[in-house]
């Protein structure tokens, strides 16, 4: 399993299932062309890239392009890198047909060859021995941001404070809170609010 330390960008759901099995890092799924009205989702990736970087991962099809550079144009700060996926015939398991054009989408690469593209778009995996420590389920509970009368308005605030989308559920925003800030900073923001 990689440790990256940028976050992942992909067309949807199962592509972040199978990546969620070989990266530890933040995964973004876009909803395929729902991103194009999707304001909050869009303005996160955009603090993501200028925070830790993206890596913008889609199918090698023509919906996938398109996606791909509807996101090039839209995110144009940070550091953005490209994961492009050879054109590799076949059909994926859960889908009872090929796709349109015939060609395997991301979550029907094989892992190695996915691992290897991730390390050749430069991926940063030179954290991966160093852990640091993570900002926890239980810490958003002690905090007082899940599980108490008040937290949903304690959760908006700290969204509002970091420019975060306010729909982000509690376990969306944990990878994006330890993709964006260091558990001591996450503790200094906590008493601050």
């Amino acid at each position: 399993m990689l440790r990256l330390t940028q976050a992942v960008v992909v067309e949807g759901k199962y592509d972040q299932i199978k990546l969620s099995a070989l990266l530890d890092a933040t995964i973004i799924p876009v909803g395929g062309f729902r991103i194009y009205k999707d304001t909050e989702t869009l303005e996160l990736i955009r603090l993501l890239a200028r925070t830790c970087g993206i890596i913008i991962a889609t199918d090698s099809d023509a919906a996938g392009f398109q996606i791909r550079n509807f996101l090039k144009s839209a995110v144009t700060q940070g550091d953005i890198r490209h994961v492009y996926l050879p054109d590799v015939y076949g059909k994926e398991r859960r889908k009872p047909t090929p796709s349109k054009e015939g060609k395997l989408g991301l979550e029907g690469m094989p892992e190695p060859l996915l691992l290897d593209l991730f390390q050749k778009a430069g991926a940063d995996v030179s954290s991966a021995g160093k852990r640091r420590t993570p900002i926890s389920k239980l810490d958003l509970y002690e905090d007082g941001l899940s599980g108490g009368p008040d937290s949903r308005q304690k959760r908006l605030r700290l969204l509002k404070e970091l420019h975060l989308p306010e729909h982000l559920s509690t376990g969306a925003m944990l990878p994006v809170l330890n993709s964006l800030l260091t558990y001591d900073a996450y503790k200094t923001l906590i008493a601050n609010l």
